[in-house]
């Protein structure tokens, strides 16, 4: 496991791009961590470092956006999902293996995750600004 330090929401953009560069383009990140941790600002970091040029916003409401870079990003929210039917209604299942999948709220989806997904977990540090990132199944 590795644990990193941020204390911006660029340091965070930056901890995204880290990890983007040890990515083969078919991996699962599910990221762990409540509101206004920066699960959002690390996955524009992580899609900046995968060659996505478009911004990169929270699909709260669209359950899942898609970015075009060097490999296809697929950022979903599963703060809404509450049973496999819900799951199922996002067409999670369809995008595995077709390119890089971020997951936001992965607490709610916890068994449907592959078991080498790679597990980000964010919690506030010392201040406010300040952000723990615990990052298994990656190298950094």
């Amino acid at each position: 496991m590795t644990e990193l330090l941020s204390n911006s929401a660029a340091e965070t953009e930056q901890i995204g791009e880290r990890l983007a560069k040890t990515l083969h383009g078919a991996e699962v990140i599910a990221l762990f961590g409540g509101l206004g941790m920066g699960k959002t600002a690390f996955t524009r970091g992580l899609a900046r470092g995968l060659g996505v040029t478009d911004g990169v916003s929270s699909p709260t409401f669209a359950l899942v956006n898609e970015y075009h870079g060097a490999v296809p990003v697929y950022h979903f929210d599963m703060y809404r999902v509450q049973s496999w039917d819900d799951l199922y209604s996002t067409g999670f299942f369809d995008y595995l293996d077709n390119g890089v999948l971020v997951i936001e709220w992965s607490e709610n989806i916890e068994g449907a995750l592959p078991d080498d997904a790679i597990r980000v977990t964010i919690r506030r540090g010392a201040h406010d600004e300040q952000r723990i990132f615990q990052i298994e199944g990656a190298e950094l």
